[in-house]
């Protein structure tokens, strides 16, 4: 199948296309992992966005039901150099252009995603759009400049849980707000012996206090922070009340909720290979990442936070801790998936927080 992608800025890719037919629009972003589509592909952080995978050949072990981080995949497109079409796993129960399709989710493979990855760094993410239609290039390149911005979107309802639901444990009772909830998050709460409630993230203060929580954690999720306006209310409401850990969003919305800033990155960081400096214990993690958003670092000043720890890449801000209330935030996902478990101790801490 014929099909294009084009930027806002005018470049136009060609190649074949698999998954679904039709258009859709988004941000054109990349991400470095080397393995690990299937994590990377429902990690509902994407939503809204147009995904392209660096690692050469994506879906050479198929899909299978067993490594979904989501109900579905959020994002809205997807573009590999190559898309293997016969899977050799074990495990798998479908091609990954199958899925794509059942999902009704549009990819492109066949174009240089070096060429489309060296765009995106030095020019920074853009609109584009991936189409399957006849349709002449002038039109496509006019769609993607006219497309909505990530920006300013809604896509914390898309996302979100409908309703609440409990993971039983023996342990503290832990609320997570699903700002767009990776569920190896709650696997990794759910293993060290948590009762595990989530709740929809326009969820407000009274009903969390309501249910009596041991601590937090507000999760990962898709979109510009300062979007959030119900979530950020709902922590401003909860500081200093409980124990409180964010992860991504989260880590932006609580800095958002404490009186911080937040701007926006010029293409993100996005991989399993991101470097970070543990500044307390001066290790080095490396790290599963996927944000487009940080920390305005100038905008903590006289807010009693410190900053914990930094990407080694460009030295931006990749967690926080109050010196006072037991709250704290990592802007990597310590849950990984794919990715190294270099920051799997940080559940460790949280639970350590909760028992403090």
């Amino acid at each position: 199948m014929f099909t294009r992608l084009a930027l806002e800025n005018g470049e136009i890719f060609y190649g074949e296309g698999f998954g679904a037919s039709g258009s859709c629009a988004g941000e054109v972003i990349f991400n470095t992992a080397m393995t690990g589509y299937q994590e990377i592909l429902t990690d509902p952080s994407y939503c809204g966005q147009i995904l392209t995978m660096t690692y050469p050949l994506i879906g050479n072990y198929g899909i299978n039901p067993v490594d979904f981080e989501s109900r579905q995949p959020f994002l809205r497109g997807f573009v590999v150099r190559e898309a293997c079409n016969h899977p050799n796993n074990w495990r798998a129960t479908e091609t990954l252009s199958a899925y794509l399709k059942r999902n009704n989710i549009l990819a492109l493979s066949g174009i240089d995603t070096r060429a489309l990855t060296r765009i995106i760094r030095q020019s920074g993410a853009m609109r584009g759009v991936i189409s399957t239609e006849e349709l002449d290039d002038q039109e496509l390149v006019k769609r993607a400049r006219t497309a909505p911005a990530l920006s300013g979107q809604n896509l914390l309802n898309e996302v979100t849980t409908p309703v609440r639901y409990t993971i039983d444990g023996d342990g503290p009772r832990v609320v997570v707000l699903d700002l767009g909830l990776k569920q190896s998050i709650v696997k990794n709460l759910s293993k060290a012996g948590c009762e595990v409630v989530v709740v929809p993230a326009m969820t407000i203060a009274e009903e969390i206090l309501a249910l009596k929580p041991s601590a937090m954690l507000l999760s990962n999720g898709p979109g510009d922070p300062k979007d959030a306006q119900q979530p950020i209310l709902t922590v401003k409401k909860l500081i200093g009340k409980l124990p409180i850990f964010g992860v991504c969003l989260g880590h932006q919305i609580l800095a958002l909720a404490l009186g911080a800033d937040t701007y926006k990155l010029k293409f993100g960081h996005r991989g399993a290979n991101q470097p970070v400096k543990d500044l307390e214990s001066t290790k080095v993690q490396i790290t599963s990442q996927n944000h487009g958003y940080a920390i305005d670092e100038k905008t903590l000043t006289g807010l009693d936070i410190t900053v914990t720890h930094r990407n080694l890449h460009d030295w931006t801000v990749e967690g926080i801790r109050h010196n006072s209330l037991p709250i704290f935030s990592v802007q990597y996902h310590p849950e990984a998936f794919p990715g190294p478990s270099d920051s799997a101790h940080i559940f460790q801490r949280f639970l350590s927080l909760m028992e403090a």
